[in-house]
């Protein structure tokens, strides 16, 4: 048992360590049941559930929920755009998030998929300083879809 001062008390039978936590205007609350003998404490049970609730609230706004993004490019896309979308890219996995590079060929675009390609493989070559390539480019119907991760910077 652990009195409320953190200090070792021993081992106690139950009634006993029940009558301390009364004497003390406390609860006894179980620590760690799987021990043998069990663990104990002498506390304040209220007290002590409002801080396991802040310690969980406190590791949740410590994670981050990785969420896919996703850039759209077109063959005949221009520089400007070009760069727009690709800025875009980099910002999204500054923020660790995954990033989804989609081109559509619509009509006779399908007919020049090596045009888009050649698109496609230059933003991968330009983003590879801040992006792992997790899902090379591949066409999947009339899109060409490719997935990026951020790269580890720890």
């Amino acid at each position: 048992m652990v009195g409320p001062d953190g200090q070792q008390i021993g081992v106690l039978p139950i009634a006993e360590a029940l009558r301390q936590a009364e004497d003390k205007g406390l609860d006894l609350v179980e620590i760690v049941p799987e021990a043998k003998p069990p663990v104990c404490k002498i506390i304040d049970f209220g007290k002590f559930l409002y801080h396991e609730e802040k310690n969980k609230k406190e590791a949740r706004k410590k994670q981050h929920e990785v969420k896919v993004k996703e850039v759209r490019l077109g063959p005949k896309i221009g520089e400007h755009d070009y760069l727009v979308k690709f800025n875009h890219a980099r910002d999204f996995l500054a923020h660790k998030d995954k990033v989804r590079v989609s081109m559509r060929f619509r009509g006779r675009e399908m007919a020049h998929i090596d045009i888009g390609r050649r698109v496609i493989d230059r933003f991968m070559v330009e983003i590879a300083d801040v992006a792992v390539i997790e899902q090379q480019p591949k066409l999947e119907g009339n899109t060409m879809v490719a997935l990026l991760s951020p790269k580890n910077t720890a």
